[in-house]
C-alpha cells in the first residue's frame, strides 16, 4: 500500500502512559523517530526506532530532515513488513500536545500537504489547563506568547474576558502581572499552570517566583477603577495613540475602517500613516489580520512602532519611504487606506492597480485640492464619495457652543474586475 510520508504523535507531561493505543503502535512500528530532548526521553528505551533530534533552527532543516529520513525509514520498515499491511507511517515526528495547535503538525502539513500527514492529537496544554480552572473552552481567549511579544495580549485585556497565554520564559507570570498593572487590569486573578499532567504539575496564583519554562498564565481581566475601556470595534479614542497632530481621527477613523471591511487574514496598506492608527485598528480586529504601515517621516516611523506595541498588534510592518514608490515590492494588498499624499502624481493609480478583484480602497481628503483629486477618481471608476463633518461641544464664555472638524471627503471603491 501507498505510505504517507510523515505520522505527527502528541505526548504529553505523562509520557508513554498518556498516549492512545494507535499513538503507541505508530511509535512502536516507526523507522525513525524525530523530536526534541524532551519528547525522545519519554519514550521507553524498548522502542526501537533510531532517535533523531529536531533540527535547530526548525526551518529549513525540518523540510530536509524528513525528506531524507522519510525515504530511508520507510524502506526499511517495508522490508522489515514485506507482504503485510502497514497502517502507519514510517517516520513520526514528536510534538507536545496537540500538534495542531501551534505544534509542529501544522508546520509538516504547510510543509508536506495534509494527504502526506497523519495526525495523532494528545489533549493540548490549554485543554488540560481549561480542565483544571473549570473553564469553558469555547469561552476563553488564547494566544501564544512563546517567542512572541508579550504584547499581544493587549486586545485580548477586556473586562470579565478570560485568557490563556502560553509562555516559554520562566519569569513569564511576572512579566504578564506587570503589563497588567501597566495596563490597567491590576485587579487581574493570574494562575500559573505548569507541567500539565505530568507528576510535577503545578497549579498556583502568579507571583514574581520563577516557574516551569513551559507554562501556561491564566488571566481573569478585571479592569482598575477609572481605566479607559479600549475595545476591539474600530474607533479608539484619540487619546489612545501617540500622536504628532497627524492622526485619523476616531470619528473619521471608525467610517474609514467600516469602509475598509477587515476580514481576517487579509493585508492592508495603510498609506501615508502618520501615527499608524487606521493599520493598527484594521489588526486589532482579529489576531490574522494583517498591515502594513508605509511612512516617509523616521520620527513617525517611530511613533506608528511604539502605539502598535502599547495597541497589542507588534506585528505591524513599518515601510520606509512615500508612495508610489514605496509601495513597488510590498505583498499584494486585500485593502488599501491613503490617508495622506492623494495629490501625490501616481499614489492613486499605484494603490488601485494593486488591489486583486474584491480589493477595497479608502482614500480621506481635507484640503479642496485633495478633494478635486478623489472627485476625479470616483468620476473615473467610481464608488462612493461622502463629506463628513464632526462638531464637538465646546466652551463659549459662560455657555456652550459646538465647534466644527475641518470637513473630510471620503471615497471608498471596490474592485470589481481585473
Amino acid at each position: 500500500m501507498r505510505f504517507k510520508t510523515v505520522t505527527v504523535v502528541g505526548i504529553g507531561a505523562d509520557g508513554w502512559a498518556g498516549l492512545s493505543p494507535r499513538s503507541k503502535a505508530a511509535i512502536e512500528q516507526a523507522g525513525v523517530l524525530v523530536g526534541g530532548p524532551r519528547q525522545l526521553a519519554l519514550l521507553p528505551e524498548a522502542v526501537p526506532g533510531r532517535r533523531i533530534p529536531l533540527p535547530s533552527p526548525l526551518q529549513p532543516g525540518l523540510s530536509e530532515l524528513v525528506a531524507a529520513q522519510a525515504g530511508s525509514a520507510q524502506a526499511g520498515t517495508e522490508h522489515a513488513h514485506a507482504g503485510t499491511e502497514q497502517a502507519h507511517a514510517a517516520l513520526v515526528v514528536l510534538a507536545s500536545g496537540d500538534p495542531m495547535f501551534y505544534g509542529i503538525g501544522a508546520t509538516l502539513v504547510r510543509l508536506l500537504g495534509a494527504a502526506q500527514v497523519t495526525v495523532l492529537p494528545h489533549p493540548s496544554s490549554v485543554s488540560l489547563a481549561a480542565a483544571r480552572l473549570g473553564w469553558p473552552l469555547d469561552d476563553v481567549d488564547v494566544v501564544s506568547l512563546v517567542g512572541r511579544p508579550r504584547e499581544l495580549l493587549h486586545p485580548l485585556l477586556q473586562p470579565g474576558r478570560r485568557v490563556l497565554a502560553l509562555t516559554a520564559e520562566t519569569t513569564a507570570a511576572a512579566d504578564v502581572r506587570a503589563l497588567l498593572d501597566a495596563r490597567g487590569y491590576g485587579g487581574s486573578q493570574v494562575t500559573v499552570l505548569a507541567d500539565l499532567g505530568g507528576e510535577q504539575e503545578v497549579v498556583e496564583p502568579a507571583d514574581s517566583t520563577p516557574h516551569g519554562r513551559l507554562a501556561i498564565v491564566a488571566i481573569e481581566c478585571r479592569l482598575d477603577v477609572g481605566v479607559a475601556l479600549l475595545p476591539r470595534v474600530p474607533g479608539l479614542p484619540d487619546e489612545a495613540f501617540e500622536p504628532d497632530g497627524q492622526i485619523t481621527k476616531r470619528e473619521i477613523r471608525a467610517l474609514a475602517l467600516a469602509a475598509l471591511a477587515p476580514v481576517p487574514g487579509q493585508l492592508l496598506w495603510d498609506v501615508g500613516a502618520g501615527s499608524g492608527s487606521v493599520g493598527i485598528e484594521w489588526m486589532r480586529v482579529h489576531p490574522a489580520s494583517r498591515a502594513i504601515a508605509v511612512e516617509p517621516r523616521p520620527d513617525r516611523r517611530e511613533r506608528i512602532a511604539r502605539n502598535a506595541a502599547t495597541l497589542g498588534v507588534p506585528g505591524l510592518v513599518v515601510v520606509a519611504g512615500a508612495a508610489p514608490d514605496a509601495l513597488s515590492g510590498l505583498p499584494q494588498p486585500d485593502a488599501v487606506f491613503i490617508g495622506g499624499g492623494v495629490t501625490t502624481g501616481g499614489v492613486v493609480a499605484a494603490c488601485w492597480d494593486a488591489l486583486p478583484v474584491g480589493g477595497r480602497l479608502v482614500a480621506n481628503a481635507v484640503t479642496i485640492e485633495g478633494q478635486a483629486v478623489l472627485a476625479d477618481w470616483r468620476h473615473r471608476l467610481g464608488g462612493t464619495l461622502t463629506r463628513i463633518g464632526v462638531e464637538r461641544a465646546d466652551a463659549l464664555g459662560t455657555f456652550t457652543t459646538w465647534r466644527p472638524a475641518l470637513p473630510v471627503v471620503q471615497w471608498s471603491v471596490r474592485r470589481e474586475s481585473p
